[in-house]
């Protein structure tokens, strides 16, 4: 049980999953990802942000470049940001492999972990989650009511270039890059996480944050 919640949380940052199609070029920027966040938050959908741009939201800078912007949105905002983000030239690239089609409170379905691109080729892996009324969240595209992701790893604060954004919480961000071989350049990210907060990354005994700081630049 432990093995398959912890798949479906790195699932939730990108980590490692499949998707049902596949390429993607261009990266995102800072301003990209502050015109994203903004345009949603004016138009009252909540958003997280998680993956690369995620961890540095937290480290409050940019470390390197970014080929997508990976966010965690409410179930019932799914259908809102499609129309947004399509009125901005953003389009269904591809479902990932977790991807659940569910019906959400508007009786309409939609998917639930997916990819939109818009025509320079930026993306954004949206996942969507639903509260209780705990504010805790359990992610949608699951039927395992048992994998929580507690309200204080939804409180996480970060800045990207000046601009507040939220994210999740930097032990979430490291429990969620557990469980499979990481990349140089995730492993940077969390030695990066660890130095900032302290927060120790359980798969590895002895974590070595200068060489890993330094894998990948």
């Amino acid at each position: 049980m432990f093995r398959r919640r912890l798949d479906q949380l790195i699932h939730l940052l990108g980590g490692r999953g499949v998707r049902i199609s596949a390429t993607g070029d261009k990266m995102v920027r800072a301003e990209d990802v502050i015109s994203i966040y903004r345009g949603l938050s004016a138009n009252n959908i909540q958003v997280w942000l998680t993956g690369g741009w995620g961890i540095d939201a937290l480290l409050r800078e940019q470390t390197r470049p970014h080929k997508d912007l990976d966010i965690i949105i409410l179930l019932d905002d799914i259908v809102h940001i499609r129309a947004l983000l399509g009125g901005d030239g953003y389009c269904l690239k591809e479902l990932w492999s977790e991807n659940s089609w569910v019906v959400d409170s508007h009786g309409t379905e939609t998917p639930t972990a997916f990819v939109l691109q818009d025509s320079e080729g930026r993306e954004v892996d949206v996942h969507a989650i639903r509260l209780d009324d705990q504010g805790d969240g359990t992610p949608a595209w699951e039927d395992d009511e048992g994998l929580a992701i507690k309200k204080d790893d939804l409180a996480g604060e970060g800045i990207i270039a000046g601009f507040a954004v939220r994210c999740l919480s930097p032990e979430m961000q490291v429990l969620c890059h557990t469980g499979y071989d990481l990349p140089s350049v995730q492993l940077r990210d969390l030695a990066l996480l660890h130095e900032k907060f302290g927060v120790e990354y359980p798969d590895i005994a002895v974590f070595d944050t200068r060489n890993a700081a330094d894998a990948g630049r």
